[in-house]
């Protein structure tokens, strides 16, 4: 891992920001930003733990996959669909518990995460757990006896319910890559 030190650069925000706002620059290596595929213009992914930043290009969902594939990740990949219309395709690492979405809706209440275009895998998980019955329900004993699982497994309910809720026309395919 190559290590470097830099220089934070702070200005006051304008725009519609609020008062006493300030924005952040840092300028990174040509050789760092070659290295990811990223070019001048291009849209890149920012996530925080709360201690270090990540940034990776955005890459699409046939690259996405194509990459982790090659790394031997397991993959999911989820067509969620409302009525006929496929709505969104997530893949999700299993591996790296990390995913990529797709949406080909402009309605994002049709869309697995919303207007949230890089969810975490926490949403992931999340959003799961919402296309089931939830683990507080009574009788959630004989609904998962009925469906032949032994235990509450949002992943493992889906595939045999299709995630369908009587709510919605929502409800979505899941195959193993």
């Amino acid at each position: 891992m190559e290590m470097r030190l830099a220089k934070v650069s702070a200005a006051k925000a304008g725009g519609t920001a609020g008062k006493g706002a300030m924005t952040y620059k840092l300028t990174l290596p040509t050789s760092w930003v070659k290295a990811i595929g990223a070019s001048d213009g291009q849209k890149v992914v920012l996530r925080f733990d709360g201690e270090k930043i990540e940034i990776s290009p955005v890459q699409s969902l046939d690259e996405y996959r194509e990459a982790r594939l090659s790394l031997g990740h397991r993959l999911l990949e989820i067509r969620y669909y409302n009525r006929d219309t496929l709505c969104t395709v997530i893949v999700a690492d299993q591996t790296a518990k990390d995913l990529r979405v797709e949406n080909y809706t402009d309605q994002a209440i049709k869309t697995a995460f919303g207007i949230n275009s890089v969810p975490t895998w926490a949403d992931f998980e999340a959003f799961l757990e919402e296309r089931c019955i939830p683990r507080q329900r009574s009788g959630l004993r004989q609904y998962l006896e009925a469906l032949g699982l032994e235990e509450y497994d949002p992943l493992a309910i889906i595939r045999k319910t299709q995630g369908r809720m009587a709510e919605d026309e929502q409800w979505m395919e899941v195959e193993q890559l």
